[in-house]
């Protein structure tokens, strides 16, 4: 399968269009945005999507619904497959598809319905099987649940860019106190702020961001071990315990494709 470039079908009189692209190691998709919504599945790898909102983690086989118009920068952090559903603005609206970011999980019913869609012709039957494959698609992306996969970012600029330096290099023993320090607020205020920006505490907010650069780092084959001492963990038990309070699932599990 040739990587495709939607800007190719953007115009396309279908309401449902689907394509595949194939990226190498570290691979990064500059900021861009579409006219259609998209639905970015990460068939093989793992995708790490950032917006001016936040930061949001694909591990395999899961995928990330992106409202149409919103700017996005595309990191692939190891070999990654995927397959994409662009969606019409009043389609998306239509079916009730969100109007924010969000990972979704996939069904074994979607990713055999996202494999079979990229390989139909762009200007598909609507009335015969190709077009009831493409209705079936939309239906199934609208009864995915939400995954916990993301980092919010706040709108205040000076907390806006502290967090995206930690997103960058995410660590336990960043404190709450050298984060005030450096937005040149007081303890209360940033606390205060920080919550009501994001919606989380910032401990909580902390740990949500290792728990995801600790999804990318393992999904590129590092060790366990690394990875938690790496990010501030006493032990590699004491990572595994948070990983499996927060996402549900030990990391070998969460990354594997029956999780």
């Amino acid at each position: 399968m040739r990587n495709t470039r939607i800007d190719r079908y953007e115009d396309t009189p279908r309401d449902v269009v689907a394509t595949g692209n194939e990226f190498p190691p570290h691979f990064v998709l500059p900021s861009h945005s579409h006219r259609r919504g998209q639905f970015l599945y990460a068939a093989t790898g793992v995708v790490t999507v950032i917006t001016n909102a936040g930061s949001w983690v694909i591990p395999p086989r899961r995928a990330l619904w992106i409202p149409a118009g919103v700017s996005h920068e595309v990191h692939m952090s190891g070999p990654v497959s995927t397959r994409s559903a662009y969606v019409q603005r009043e389609a998306a609206e239509a079916a009730g598809l969100s109007t924010r970011c969000q990972v979704i999980a996939v069904s074994p019913l979607l990713h055999e319905l996202l494999m079979e869609a990229v390989d139909l012709p762009a200007e598909y039957e609507l009335d015969g099987r190709d077009g009831r494959v493409m209705a079936l698609l939309l239906d199934e992306i609208r009864r995915m649940p939400e995954l916990a996969l993301s980092t919010p970012l706040p709108h205040e600029r000076r907390l806006a860019s502290l967090c995206r330096q930690l997103i960058d290099a995410p660590s336990l023993e960043v404190s709450i106190d050298s984060m005030a320090k450096r937005a040149g607020m007081s303890r209360r205020n940033f606390t205060r702020l920080f919550r009501a920006q994001t919606g989380m505490s910032f401990i909580n907010w902390r740990q949500q961001a290792c728990l995801l650069a600790a999804l990318t780092r393992l999904g590129s084959g590092e060790s366990i071990t690394q990875v938690a001492l790496d990010l501030g963990y006493g032990n590699p038990s004491a990572f595994t315990a948070a990983f499996r309070r927060v996402l549900g699932a030990p990391p070998s599990r969460y990354l594997s494709f029956d999780h």
